[in-house]
């Protein structure tokens, strides 16, 4: 992963601006238990806190003039 870092929530008009190129990675976690999470010691594997189950799911986006490309899909 690389920049630009964008959070799972924002402020409508605020923050970077997509332009042509760029590449991104959407990565939604949804939690049965609290939203809450911590990392491991390894400093990759995301866990809830409160032990819940939860899941992950990734795919690679890239902007392009026109409609984005979801690169995950085509691999």
């Amino acid at each position: 992963h690389e920049d630009p870092q964008i959070p799972n929530f924002a402020q409508k008009r605020r923050g970077i601006r997509l332009m042509p190129g760029m590449t991104l990675a959407i990565e939604p976690m949804i939690n049965i238990g609290r939203p809450d999470v911590c990392w491991l010691d390894d400093d990759w594997t995301v866990v809830t806190e409160d032990g819940s189950l939860s899941a992950h799911y990734e795919n690679t986006i890239l902007i392009t003039d026109g409609e984005p490309e979801i690169l995950t899909l085509t691999m």
